[in-house]
């Protein structure tokens, strides 16, 4: 009986280490991917208006300002959330969780 329990403990060992390569493997190539899709975005929105796509950077410059101040602010009482700043924060908030996935995920791709 021993040993048919440590054979199943080495079988799943081998499985987990197998399913975390494949998921680190898989995480890897969707950060190159998505990495590839905003160099494309950015080389074809500078190669159609130069200057529509610094106004774009600007404006969205200033909603993420704006979401990262209204997330890392002190809550006022009394005040409720508007529908402008919860956008804001929301547009900050998956910012920031797109840059460090892709902080985490794409340094590993090769491809930079």
């Amino acid at each position: 009986m021993g040993v048919r329990r440590v054979a199943k403990g080495i079988g799943e060992f081998l499985l987990e280490t197998v399913g975390e390569a494949v998921a680190d493997l898989i995480l890897t190539l969707l950060a190159c991917a998505l990495l590839a899709c905003l160099v494309l975005i950015a080389h074809l929105s500078w190669s159609f208006s130069p200057r529509l796509t610094v106004a774009g950077a600007g404006l969205l410059s200033l909603v993420l300002a704006h979401g990262a101040w209204r997330t890392f602010r002190d809550p006022t009482k009394g005040r409720r959330r508007r529908r402008l700043a919860a956008v804001t924060t929301a547009v900050f908030t998956l910012t920031a969780s797109t840059g460090l996935f892709l902080l985490l995920y794409s340094t590993g791709c090769d491809c930079l």
